[in-house]
């Protein structure tokens, strides 16, 4: 599936959740795509605190959406991806330590960053996507 195709290569994409009013929050995130599951991890990069929303938003309404896209000045190559499912947080095992290792395997910058963390699980269970030529 081509639109599968995209998500796994994709870079960078928006996670949106839901916060305690219902209102939609999006952060822009890197990932990895480990099957059906979307993995982001807390890095260590500058945030204004450790409390992040996207973690309690999952807490509170543990669904999420994360959007991959392509923009290019020729618009007939635009398209996006958007998975929804259910969300949670990995603080800690198994299941944390290999959604750790796939990121750095995809991501190099990682090596110098620790990802002790929380990693954010996304069980896709809806997949959309359009593109400026079809071929799904």
């Amino acid at each position: 599936m081509e639109s599968r195709e995209r998500v796994a290569a994709a870079r960078v994409g928006c996670l949106g959740t839901v916060d305690a009013d219902g209102n939609a929050h999006l952060v822009p995130v890197c990932f990895v795509l480990d099957g059906d599951v979307v993995y982001s991890a807390v890095d260590d990069k500058p945030k204004r605190t450790p409390h992040l929303a996207r973690l309690a938003n999952v807490r509170i309404h543990p669904v999420a959406t994360v959007l991959v896209d392509h923009y290019d000045e020729d618009w007939s190559a635009l398209w996006w991806v958007r998975v929804r499912g259910l969300a949670r947080v990995v603080d800690a095992g198994e299941e944390h330590e290999r959604a750790v290792a796939l990121l750095r395997d995809k991501y190099p910058q990682y090596a110098a960053h620790r990802l002790e963390g929380p990693v954010l699980a996304v069980v896709v269970d809806e997949w959309r996507s359009w593109s400026a030529v079809p071929r799904d």
